[in-house]
């Protein structure tokens, strides 16, 4: 992900007639427009779709992590966002009580060598000369916390005092007023004088999508807290991450997981890149840093052992971006890279490593015994033509074949137009324009080489005033570039779309694909879009031809894939114009005497303008919508709506065989 760069497209565009993608949606033609589809299902005619094809790319940007996918409750969790200075702002932390009940500053005196801020709390009263309810402190979460009425919640804090103490630890409403859980703390100075871990749970008994956590007190003296952490008990598989979002990504049935980013790979200066070393282990024991590319500090909770668990869950493959000592401000010398190329190789140890192995071990002790299917890197992001970067590359991707041959090593530099000067198994490809630029890169790789590395488009979107936040508009046009992709697959290996993720409190990035807040989560029309190419990976492409004088542009393809209910047809179709098409499918090449095609279904993402956006308060106002159709045979007469994409999907079986018209499948699932 770019700070903010867009890459322009000077191919040719498929046209049916003579108006462009962005003259069209204004233009007055005749209702009755007819075309016809010729689409050649035969063995001989297909070819093979990478099975690596769609993914999703992963960017911590937005809060797409830390505050979003990552479950975990508390921001600031171990108070050091602020840097380790004492005193320093403990945002977004606050005080219950005033300066005559309580003191509140940070010291450097936790028990953990890497983030040695921890929380000191003078309480000044005691018993009923403390307010009402005690005095403490306050954590809202992140833009507040989602608690739910019978949920439970798993508390982890560390505490150290050299008294007694009775510390009520309270999840409530945003203004303390109703308490949805809480427990108490009674320990005496023996058991709290060295740091120590206190771990139990809550058990909600009311609900509130914007609560906060309370730690207060009545008892006079000095607490220090640190590394506290609320986290519900129901994540995904108890992997930590939060259910509703893994759901969306599920439901794009992503081949591949490119991650962490992004800007956020690089930082602005290379003092705050991500640095995975700091990112593995016990989670306590992690730094964290600052963002600077995003503006935002994460504890880090979302690190590199939790991206490949990630992968794996999703059954996708990991593709990890490295940092290569290049930032957006400073560029190590190639004379002194050879550090950033160790660190590179002990991450690969770390992902694959034997369990008894100095960095596989760590892996094992964070419980995955079994090593990680990591077989992509990308050496950088973004980084092509910057003094080092060349220089750098080939330090890299030469360490990385010697030690780990089968490895595959992704490029910066873009090779769609003219080859590398350097080795490399695929190059990276980024594309953020208007909806007209992309439309018209339907085309973009039909000339592009097909000896070289293969082509990875990591990240694509509309952007602009097209896209809106995040526009019907945008994702025809997207979905016209991923038509394109496909009929380009034999060079056009892996693409994704990006961002991914954005907290509707902090969208740094628009448009993006899924937007969330505490307790709720929506796909924009671009992440419906994606949904009708999920069974694209792997599947094989058919020949598909469109014949018309239209005057709005269509494009078209067709894929024949496989899966436990059987073997089907799916022809997509593009329509950005005003107006209905009726649309002749003639399918050829299947053998009518043992062949049928039956259990037709019409999935279609439409709607009345093509700005329409969907929102928290209408999730679904663009959404795909599926029919059964009843068709049978290769012969089909339908109508495509303007405004749309459309997915006609059809079932094969052997002639001999009865079957209920009602037989076929859903591709679209409902959320």
């Amino acid at each position: 992900m770019s700070s903010f760069r867009a890459t322009y497209g000077l191919s040719l565009c498929i046209f049916i007639g003579a108006y462009c993608f962005c003259e069209c949606y204004g233009v007055e033609v005749a209702q009755n427009q007819t075309a016809t589809l010729v689409v050649n299902a035969s063995d001989a005619s297909g070819r093979p779709i990478p099975s690596t094809l769609f993914g999703i790319f992963f960017e911590e940007i937005n809060h797409a992590g830390s505050g979003g996918l990552w479950a975990e409750l508390v921001s600031n969790r171990g108070f050091e966002a602020a840097g380790l200075h004492s005193p320093s702002n403990i945002d977004p932390w606050s005080i219950i009580g005033d300066d005559s009940s309580i003191h509140v500053l940070t010291d450097l005196t936790s028990c953990f060598e890497r983030n040695k801020v921890a929380l000191r709390m003078e309480v000044l009263c005691d018993g009923s000369s403390c307010p009402s309810g005690g005095v403490g402190v306050y954590n809202p979460g992140f833009w507040g916390m989602n608690i739910e009425q019978g949920k439970t919640y798993k508390v982890v804090l560390f505490v150290r005092s050299s008294a007694s103490i009775d510390v009520s630890v309270s999840l409530t409403s945003s203004d303390g007023s109703q308490v949805l859980a809480t427990n108490d703390l009674v320990a005496d100075a023996s058991d709290v004088d060295n740091w120590t871990k206190m771990e139990f749970k809550l058990q909600a008994v009311g609900s509130s999508s914007n609560a906060r956590l309370e730690l207060t007190t009545t008892k006079k003296g000095v607490i220090w807290f640190d590394q506290v952490s609320v986290m519900p008990a129901d994540t995904y598989a108890g992997h930590g991450f939060r259910p509703d979002l893994m759901k969306m990504l599920i439901n794009l049935k992503p081949r591949f997981l490119r991650f962490p980013g992004g800007c956020f790979v690089e930082g602005e200066w290379l003092r705050n890149a991500f640095r995975w070393k700091e990112t593995v282990g016990p989670w306590q024991e992690r730094p964290g840093h600052f963002g600077d590319v995003w503006m935002y500090w994460t504890d880090d909770g979302l690190g590199y052992f939790e991206f490949l668990q990630l992968a794996e869950d999703l059954g996708a493959a990991p593709i990890w971006v490295i940092n290569n000592g290049i930032s957006h401000q400073d560029e190590v010398d190639p004379s002194s890279i050879m550090p950033f190329v160790q660190e590179m190789l002990d991450s690969i140890e770390f992902a694959r490593g034997d369990s008894d192995s100095p960095w596989g071990s760590v892996r094992a002790a964070m419980g995955h015994p079994e090593p990680f299917d990591l077989k992509y890197i990308a050496i950088g992001n973004e980084d092509c033509g910057k003094k080092n970067y060349l220089a750098n590359y080939l330090k890299f991707y030469y360490a990385l074949k010697q030690a780990y041959p089968d490895i595959q090593a992704i490029s910066n530099c873009d090779g769609s137009s003219h080859a590398l000067d350097h080795p490399a198994d695929y190059y990276d490809f980024h594309v953020y324009t208007s909806s007209s630029n992309l439309f018209s890169m339907t085309h973009q790789f039909d000339k592009t080489s097909r000896s070289g590395p293969k082509a990875f488009v990591s990240e694509y979107a509309v952007t602009g005033a097209d896209a809106g936040q995040g526009s019907l508009k945008a994702a025809l046009a997207e979905a016209a570039f991923l038509i394109g992709l496909e009929k380009n697959s034999d060079i056009v290996s892996l693409a994704s779309y990006a961002p991914l993720f954005a907290n509707i409190h902090d969208k740094r990035w628009n448009p993006d694909a899924i937007i969330f807040n505490s307790s709720n989560v929506y796909g924009t029309p671009s992440y419906w879009m994606q949904t009708f190419f999920s069974d694209s990976s792997g599947a094989t492409l058919l020949g598909a031809t469109v014949k018309s004088n239209l005057s709005t542009p269509i494009v078209a393809s067709a894929i024949s894939s496989k899966d436990s209910r059987g073997n089907y047809i799916t022809i997509k179709i593009v329509n950005t114009g005003d107006n209905y098409v009726s649309l002749h499918v003639s399918i050829v090449g299947l053998d009518s005497s043992s062949i049928q095609l039956t259990g037709s279904k019409k999935t279609v993402l439409q709607s009345a303008n093509l700005m329409d956006e969907n929102t928290l308060d209408y999730p679904r106002k663009v959404a795909p919508v599926t029919d059964s159709l009843g068709y049978k045979g290769s012969e089909l007469d339908i109508t495509v709506q303007p405004h749309s994409l459309t997915s006609f999907d059809m079932l094969k079986i052997a002639s001999h065989i009865k079957i209920k018209e009602s037989t076929g499948r859903e591709l679209k699932s409902d959320i």
